[in-house]
């Protein structure tokens, strides 16, 4: 069976830092490109980060580059965003999700299974 736990979301201050994770379990995890998604109140779903199957390949959008960092350990079946600079646009449930093979993307239909969410809420 498929699972994902995602932990690290929370309250914090404008200019805060916050320390996501994704283990992931039932499954190949280093057969699989990573996606990092976030949806806002009110918003569709978004792709801000993405990384290869061995971790050495990443993807920023243009409203996260410079402050957010993905990483992955696929000894512990665990990727991370690490999130700085925080700034209330970026309040939103974010999500982690999975797609086979090598190349990455942000586009929600081409991931195969997902994470259940952590909510990260910024304060201004």
């Amino acid at each position: 069976e498929v699972q994902f736990v995602e932990s690290g979301g929370g309250l914090v201050q404008a200019g805060g830092s916050l320390r996501l994770s994704c283990r992931a379990s039932g499954f190949t995890f280093r057969d699989y490109a990573v996606g990092w998604f976030r949806q806002g109140p009110g918003k569709e779903r978004e792709g801000v980060s993405c990384i290869s199957s061995l971790g050495d390949i990443t993807y920023y959008a243009d409203s996260v580059t410079g402050r957010f960092t993905v990483s992955r350990d696929n000894a512990q079946n665990t990727v991370y965003l690490q999130i700085n600079n925080l700034k209330p646009e970026d309040t939103a449930v974010y999500y982690c999700a999975v797609k086979r093979g090598v190349s990455l993307s942000v586009l929600k239909r081409e991931y195969d299974y997902w994470g259940q969410g952590t909510q990260v809420t910024v304060s201004s």
